[in-house]
């Protein structure tokens, strides 16, 4: 069972390009938060407030 079908690597070529887009999309959030301004609160935590 060492070879893979078509589906199989189908697959793997889609799990491989979410991982990447998810990790790419992290480290770009990370830049953001540490390239924010210190007293720049999250938009986010306003929204709940009513």
């Amino acid at each position: 069972m060492s070879s893979k079908s078509a589906r199989d690597t189908g697959r793997e070529d889609r799990l491989k390009a979410a991982l990447k887009a998810n990790l790419a999309r992290r480290k770009a959030q990370a830049r953001a938060r540490t390239d924010a301004p210190e007293g720049d609160d999250a938009p986010e935590a306003d929204n709940n407030k009513d």
